[in-house]
């Protein structure tokens, strides 16, 4: 059964609940969109395997985390490395749900991201990964960025690059490939240097983790087959988008472009067929530790503060 739940403010959500069971709160970072379409397949599938979740969009990544520590959620979409590593509370990353593979985009009238130097520049939420992107650039390129404007949503910063209202972002890369497409002659990508840290992850109270094992494993299993599956074949994420559900109401033009968009996607290495795990935790400890988000000498942190690796290793077993 679906039904509309209440929520803070700028968030919406639905729930999908069963009598036998209280169901997860899931806290994401944005409204459903081309890039969440995976998730929500897994959802669909975790769902078919009894798990009862109920999911709230937020209106950025910082409302979502602080909806997590607080309690009101139990489970975020994220990379809160800097609260993890700060706060009081065990938060710790069970999956790796996309990799930093962002594109520095802007107006001709730039030409490397020197030039971007004092310049202004959209971005998708404050210590995001987009953040971090721009953290990282201005430590490698020794320059510092003007202004930081955050507008959630590769697709609406494209829509405000598109509208003259920016004139440097920051993109995945289906969103970048199509401003270039629709408007190649006043938009180009700068050259930038390879990442491999996350961008989006799934994280958690330890505690709650620990408490929900059963449900936590569901809900992982479902992320790593259909993780495993896109790798194997994109197209399949469009073959199993509910009509119904979220990513089936997104307008036409949007899901006849799901193939071409996960497609790229998984050619590009946006995705680990494998959910991250040891090797994301360490690639995020030297990327979000150069990024200014976490405090230390790399190999000196213990990823086990960090992530909480037996769910994951369960899944793959």
């Amino acid at each position: 059964m679906k039904r509309f739940v209440c929520a803070v403010p700028l968030a919406v959500g639905l729930t999908f609940t069963a009598a036998q069971a209280e169901p997860i709160r899931i806290a994401l970072a944005e409204t459903p969109s081309d890039e969440m379409a995976a998730f929500f397949v897994a959802l669909d599938r975790a769902k078919a395997n009894g798990l009862d979740y109920e999911w709230t969009a937020f209106a950025d990544e910082e409302l979502a985390i602080q909806a997590v520590l607080s309690g009101q959620m139990d489970i975020g979409f994220g990379t809160p490395y800097s609260i993890m590593q700060r706060s009081k509370a065990p938060l710790r990353i069970i999956f790796q749900l996309s990799k930093l593979k962002f594109f520095p985009v802007t107006t001709m009238d730039y030409a490397s991201l020197k030039d971007l130097d004092g310049e202004p520049i959209m971005l998708h939420s404050r210590g995001g990964g987009t953040d971090s992107i721009a953290n990282v650039i201005e430590e490698k390129e020794g320059i510092k960025f003007g202004e930081r404007s955050y507008v959630p949503g590769s697709a609406n910063r494209v829509v405000a690059m598109m509208s003259d209202q920016a004139k440097a972002t920051i993109l995945d890369l289906s969103n970048k490939n199509k401003i270039i497409a629709e408007a190649g002659d006043k938009f180009h990508a700068l050259p930038m240097f390879d990442v491999d840290a996350s961008d989006e992850a799934l994280f958690a109270n330890l505690d709650w983790i620990q408490s929900n094992e059963e449900q936590v494993g569901i809900f992982v299993n479902a992320l790593l087959s259909t993780w495993r599956d896109m790798a194997a074949d994109p197209t399949i994420i469009r073959r199993e988008t509910n009509p119904d559900g979220p990513i089936g109401q997104l307008p036409k033009e949007i899901l006849d472009e799901l193939d071409g968009f996960y497609t790229e996607a998984v050619a590009g290495g946006l995705y680990d067929p494998d959910g991250g795990g040891r090797k994301a935790a360490a690639a995020d400890m030297e990327w979000y530790t150069e990024a200014g988000q976490l405090d230390g000498d790399p190999a000196s942190l213990n990823v086990e503060d960090f992530w909480y690796f037996k769910p994951l290793d369960a899944a793959k077993q």
